[in-house]
């Protein structure tokens, strides 16, 4: 498959898109900073570089066009509110329009828990960010894409261990960046998990397992 990754150079895009490489695929994306080149070019990947925040749907379609699926994995990090509007919010509903002018219907998005931290009594920032992220799985659920929204628990940078925990609904712990990517490749590759919202912690199914359970049901 042809993919390409909003996000490539984010701690999971770059992840998924090695995992994509190594697995045969052809791996694109969109990423920012002219210094970021020489990791894409590390593992094989040769993306578009630009702005999110600045590009015009147009050109991204163009950048997408031929592609066989799309991975929205960009985020602000923590930014300003007006970043994390203008990227987790706004750069999703530019990319759903991309994808619709480019004719590209598989769409995944790496979306949050919403109730990620809630018993640690967040800041009013991160109230914002759950809010936008919230706004963005809305905003595709009602696209007429072949959507899926991926939503993970709190992220860590352990080595992955393949084994998940993976469904509708799941309590909020933590989840490796590793497995992560990988469950984002092993949904990219069954395309009978069509437009479904899933939660993903630590757990221990094995990713191939967890994922081909979804699709049964």
């Amino acid at each position: 498959m042809k993919i390409f990754i909003v996000g490539i150079t984010g701690e999971v895009g770059f992840r998924l898109a090695r995992i994509l490489k190594l697995g045969g695929d052809e791996v694109h994306g969109l990423y920012r900073s002219p210094n970021q080149t020489k990791a894409l070019n590390s593992i094989g990947v040769t993306a578009s570089l630009g702005d999110l925040v600045s590009i015009e749907p147009q050109q991204l379609a163009d950048a997408m066009r031929g592609s066989d699926a799309i991975v929205f994995s960009a985020g602000a990090g923590g930014d300003s509110h007006a970043m994390t509007k203008a990227i987790d919010g706004e750069g999703v509903t530019k990319s759903i329009a991309a994808a619709k002018l480019a004719g590209i219907k598989r769409f995944l998005l790496v979306s949050v828990f919403p109730e990620a931290w809630r018993e640690r009594h967040m800041d009013e920032g991160f109230e914002h960010y759950i809010m936008v992220k919230k706004q963005a799985d809305i905003a595709l659920s009602k696209s007429d894409l072949d959507w899926v929204i991926l939503r993970p628990s709190a992220l860590k940078n352990d080595p992955g261990t393949g084994t998940i925990s993976l469904g509708v609904a799941q309590i909020h712990t933590e989840v490796r960046r590793d497995d992560v990517a990988a469950t984002l490749a092993e949904l990219i590759h069954t395309p009978a998990v069509s437009r479904k919202i899933l939660e993903l912690t630590e757990g221990s199914t094995p990713i191939s397992k967890a994922v081909r359970t979804i699709s049964s049901n």
